[in-house]
């Protein structure tokens, strides 16, 4: 990838603010917040409860709407598209990773992973399909459904679904909240593994600094406002900042 590859923007948020209520209960959930998001970069977003990072990363996929500002996907401008347009964007350009997993019980992993595309009326491509696949590490558990399969391993076939589509830009909602150490680290291995092998650009917001620590940069939130940012980020300093913004 060349650097001007690199610096292209998969997506991006101009003076983007969110208000919900009025009034006394006015409640500024993002206020003109400007970001970037670089093509092939892995970004964690933290920050305290409250601070505004889902709210974020809700607006930049498509899932809420800004009260005012810009959200951009690519060239596209979110705010000048209709609903079904925008339903057909998030299924081809947005791939989602939650912390929930959100596998349907009676599909099996490999019948849970291509089911974005099977409701689309479209097939993957099955070359792409299996170099998830093995990168996941899930080949011999594709006919298991989610409760024959561990938590990690649901996760894992959560993260090729999103991945299967081969989407502009990947966004994950504390994916490892619900994993042990060990089994979160071989996730965060693989989303890591992700953006370096197979070019893809992910948004992560977690509370966990040693999670966070894995991306090329961090976002720090407060009051609805990026208030830091943090380039090749350790563990040490993630938590020393977070505790800055908590006193």
């Amino acid at each position: 990838m060349n650097e001007t590859e690199h610096k292209r923007s998969a997506a991006r948020v101009v003076d983007g603010s969110k208000i919900y209520g009025d009034g006394t209960t006015e409640v500024r959930a993002l206020d003109g917040v400007t970001v970037d998001f670089s093509t092939g970069q892995f970004t964690a977003i933290m920050g305290p409860s409250g601070s505004g990072k889902s709210t974020l990363m809700h607006c930049v996929a498509g899932l809420d709407t800004l009260t005012s500002g810009q959200v951009f996907l690519g060239d596209t401008d979110l705010g000048s598209l209709s609903e079904r347009q925008l339903t057909l964007l998030r299924r081809h350009e947005v791939g989602f990773i939650f912390q929930s997993f959100n596998l349907l019980p009676t599909l099996n992993a490999q019948e849970n992973l291509t089911l974005p595309l099977d409701l689309a009326g479209e097939k993957p491509d099955p070359a792409w399909l299996e170099q998830v696949i093995s990168a996941v590490g899930i080949g011999d558990r594709l006919d298991h459904r989610p409760d024959q399969l561990s938590g990690g391993q649901q996760q894992r076939v959560a993260v090729a679904r999103a991945l299967v589509s081969q989407p502009s830009i990947i966004f994950a909602d504390e994916p490892t909240g619900n994993l042990d150490s060990t089994t979160g680290s071989e996730v965060l291995n693989f989303l890591r593994s992700a953006v370096d092998d197979l070019g893809q650009t992910l948004v992560m917001v977690t509370h966990d600094a040693g999670a966070a620590s894995r991306a090329d940069r961090v976002l720090f939130l407060a009051d609805g406002c990026i208030v830091d940012e943090m380039a090749n980020p350790t563990s040490d300093a993630i938590f020393e900042k977070i505790k800055d913004l908590e006193n």
